[in-house]
């Protein structure tokens, strides 16, 4: 049991591994969209979305449903957005990291003289 989730964690994980994608989910948090509304706003190609789209369907990421000749695709588990909410904390927690390194760098360059 403990590999199978492990297994399927390593494939969730791969699944979000893809800038657009997340962009996708993040997109989603509003509601439905349609390939031709994700492609226009991120700028890429139908076919494009579509495939970032399959990938995160195939994986029980996002569902569609079909209304005419649209499709709408939403998330499948709302849950997904505390995970992304959880990385851009973590992200925004290195950047702090990163800004006090960079301000002891800074700190030190100003006190050590200069050599000529």
């Amino acid at each position: 049991m403990r590999q199978q989730l492990s297994n399927f964690k390593a494939e969730f994980f791969k699944a979000l591994a893809h800038p657009l994608r997340i962009s996708i989910l993040d997109a989603l948090r509003t509601g439905e969209l349609t390939v031709n509304e994700i492609s226009q706003r991120f700028g890429v190609e139908p076919a494009n979305a579509s495939q970032q789209l399959a990938v995160l369907r195939n994986k029980g990421i996002v569902a569609a449903r079909k209304e005419g000749s649209n499709v709408y695709y939403s998330v499948s588990d709302h849950a997904i957005f505390k995970l992304l909410d959880a990385a851009r904390e973590i992200f925004n927690n290195h950047l702090i990291g990163v800004r006090g390194m960079l301000e002891e760098i800074r700190l030190e360059q100003t006190q050590t003289p200069r050599r000529r």
